[in-house]
């Protein structure tokens, strides 16, 4: 084995990881954003969110 060899599999490893990490990312945002849209379907509010306006407390 020689020397680039170990440059280039260190290279290919680290932007494997980088594009599984952006993916991981972007998947887990889909998700987290389906549950927040079920959540607020079902009526369920953020706290920073303001009520609608017939809703005063």
């Amino acid at each position: 084995m020689t020397h680039p060899f170990y440059v280039f599999g260190s290279y290919g490893f680290a932007g494997v990881m980088i594009l599984a990490i952006i993916a991981w990312t972007w998947i887990d945002g889909r998700l987290r954003r389906r549950e927040l849209a079920a959540l607020e379907a079902s009526g369920i509010r953020r706290r920073s969110q303001r009520p609608p306006e017939g809703d005063a407390k």
